[in-house]
């Protein structure tokens, strides 16, 4: 795929900010330091276009990436970060089930986790919510690269266990160094175009 054109049309806390017309969207979701900033860059191969944090919890607005003119990539505050309080936590709860809710130009929903770890009980929560909806799903497995080669085959298995991922399930590896998994990322938006 390649990108041409990248802009942040819009920064909203409320469906009346949101981009008007009806071009696809992939919400991005995922606790809070888990690296969608790094992904949105490595995906519309920018440097620095999405601002990488080294303090979590940046993102408090849902960001509206328009790409190539025909679709958006949709960054949204990530969950579980202690140091935002409960307060703006909901805030964010409230308005991430709003636009989910909401907006029928969703097409899909990449949920970001770190590759390295269990999945956390606010991933599970989160995955379980899309399923619920009927939302489709895809699982991106970020910072693969710092998982040494022997790990690899028992983090996939933590993971998808954890989760409990179907059949149906996408997962994807993914590494901002590497670039591992951009072109199955890729895929998936052509797919749903």
């Amino acid at each position: 795929m390649q990108i041409d054109n990248v802009e942040l049309t819009s920064c909203a806390v409320r469906t009346s900010q949101y981009p008007s017309g009806n071009l696809p969207e992939f919400l991005l979701v995922g606790r809070s330091n888990v690296g969608k900033s790094s992904f949105i860059n490595t995906i519309i191969n920018r440097k620095n276009f999405a601002h990488t944090s080294s303090k979590p919890g940046k993102t408090q607005t849902l960001n509206f990436y328009l790409v190539n003119k025909s679709f958006y990539l949709v960054d949204v505050p990530g969950y579980g970060y202690a140091s935002v309080s409960h307060e703006r936590q909901r805030k964010f709860g409230v308005m991430i089930e709003e636009y989910l809710k909401s907006r029928e130009s969703l097409k899909c929903v990449f949920l970001l986790i770190d590759y390295r770890h269990k999945p956390t009980e606010d991933d599970c929560l989160m995955y379980d919510f899309l399923k619920y909806y009927n939302i489709k799903i895809k699982v991106i497995a970020t910072k693969y690269d710092k998982v040494s080669k022997n790990n690899r085959e028992k983090q996939n298995k933590l993971i998808k266990e954890t989760l409990k991922l179907t059949e149906e399930d996408t997962f994807i590896p993914f590494s901002t160094v590497s670039k591992k998994g951009r072109d199955e990322v890729y895929e998936e938006i052509k797919n749903l175009l």
